[in-house]
């Protein structure tokens, strides 16, 4: 028996066929996303066909399940027609919305209710900001659905009439928990919508998809996206990190953290997570358990900015930082070059600061550059640890995993063991495997093995350069 998983990224889709008894992969696609913090919808929906074409059709699958990007504001009106552009997580102009929402109803309000605090990556933030920006687009709201959801929705043959087999039956709109979790009006542990917290921000009510159990069919392929095929379940689908997780194998006790356009620290746990001061967001996973969660505006991006300011290769930017002490002689990267938000800065800007003529050279930079990276990411950690966290290995994913320099230096920042698991589709593969849990049943999803783990690495906490990264970043806003 053959599955069906997609990736539907803020870069791309990939699309993965997999032996649903064993998890390994017969085939796979991929095609482009716009680059863009506000995107059309229709652009995702042309990768995913041109994505499962070159994946070989899903003919011969027996379910399939979408992964996406969390947070995406997929408004739509009565008719099923997407109302304006998606604004996607990391478009921060919801940031004001996002400070008028937590001043009006209090963080403790917010995290009691959803297990996070608003920010400007989240739904909620996006929907007021639509209200007071867009109000005339904001009236025609009838539902609003994430990118995982729509694309479920459409993949089952809905939408507006002239453009779907089956028009624009809204009440089809079907999700998951992981990734309503990340709207801001989700409890996820009594399992309902929050209507107030939607209605303070849209303005109104409206239909929100259906949230399904972890295992359950939300619907079937339309054949005319199938080659004709019929009866190929689509699973609930999970947001890109609970995806993430479920594609890991995570268990209690293991951290992921993934370095793409974003820098993203999460576990898995059976204790749901409320922390008001909205370092943690406490989300929920792909198999009914919870999934605490910090992210960074800031990752592989800084490696990209790094290569930029020096003017080297990856492969020689690594060389530069492994040939630096650590602690750079004192210089230090603050990170927050586009905004950040943890801490939830959206307006922030970056400094390099202890800037000496000794260690002012290419191995200090390219050394505090990866460094500033890390410690970013470590509290985020710390922030989670505080919440009752015990982290007993990091499992380092995404491109930025790729460096040298990052897999040498990580063990140092972050205290305890690293591991690099084989390169794969993670999300893809997780809900690969949440389609197989739909398609055999049973009480969790099917026991594949786990990722191939590679390097692991264990180093005594590099106290100085943390406690050095600290004083940095607490002078930088001190300044403003």
């Amino acid at each position: 028996m053959l599955v069906a998983g997609v990736d539907s990224s803020t870069q791309s889709c990939k699309v993965v066929i997999v032996d649903a008894a064993t998890g390994d992969v017969v085939r796979e696609g991929r095609a482009a996303h716009p680059d863009g913090t506000s995107v059309d919808p229709a652009h995702w929906w042309s990768a995913l066909l041109s994505a499962m074409e070159e994946a070989g059709g899903l003919g011969d699958v027996a379910a399939v399940s979408i992964g996406g990007q969390q947070h995406g504001m997929v408004a739509l009106d009565v008719d099923g027609r997407v109302v304006r552009d998606a604004l996607l997580w990391n478009d921060t102009r919801s940031a004001q919305a996002a400070a008028d929402l937590v001043a009006e109803l209090g963080a403790e309000r917010w995290a009691e209710a959803t297990g996070s605090v608003p920010v400007a990556s989240y739904t909620v933030t996006k929907l007021r900001w639509l209200r007071d920006a867009e109000p005339d687009n904001a009236a025609k709201i009838a539902a609003v659905a994430l990118p995982h959801d729509w694309l479920s929705w459409r993949l089952a043959g809905y939408g507006p009439t002239e453009e779907s087999p089956l028009g624009p039956v809204l009440t089809e709109l079907g999700t998951d928990r992981s990734d309503a979790s990340g709207t801001g009006y989700f409890n996820s542990v009594t399992g309902d919508y929050d209507r107030d917290l939607l209605k303070a921000a849209l303005g109104h009510d409206c239909m929100l998809p259906t949230v399904a159990e972890p295992n359950q069919a939300i619907g079937v392929v339309h054949a005319a996206y199938a080659g004709g095929a019929e009866g190929i379940a689509i699973g609930p689908g999970a947001g890109d990190n609970a995806g993430a997780a479920l594609g890991l194998g995570m268990v209690a006790g293991d951290v992921a953290v993934s370095l793409g356009t974003s820098g993203v620290v999460s576990a898995v746990t059976d204790t749901p997570s409320h922390d008001a001061s909205g370092l943690v967001s406490g989300f929920a996973d792909a198999t009914g358990r919870y999934l605490p969660l910090a992210c960074t505006l800031n990752a592989s991006r800084i490696l990209d900015a790094a290569r930029a300011v020096l003017g080297v290769s990856y492969d020689e930017l690594d060389r530069l930082a492994l040939s630096a002490p650590s602690g750079a002689d004192g210089l230090v990267l603050v990170p927050y070059l586009e905004g950040e938000r943890t801490p939830n800065l959206p307006d922030a800007t970056g400094s390099l600061l202890g800037l000496r003529l000794a260690n002012q050279t290419p191995a200090h930079v390219a050394r505090a550059y990866v460094e500033g990276m890390l410690c970013g990411l470590a509290d985020g950690l710390a922030a989670m640890e505080a919440q009752g966290l015990k982290p007993e290995r990091v499992l380092l994913i995404g491109g930025g995993a790729k460096s040298a320099a990052v897999r040498a230096i990580a063990p140092g920042i972050f205290g305890v063991e690293v591991v690099v698991p084989a390169a794969g589709e993670y999300v893809a593969l997780g809900a690969a495997r949440q389609a197989a849990w739909v398609a055999l049943g049973g009480d969790g999803p099917p026991a594949w093995a786990r990722a191939e783990e590679t390097e692991p690495r264990s180093a005594a906490l590099a106290t100085a350069v943390r406690d050095r990264y600290a004083s940095a970043t607490a002078h930088h806003l001190d300044r403003g």
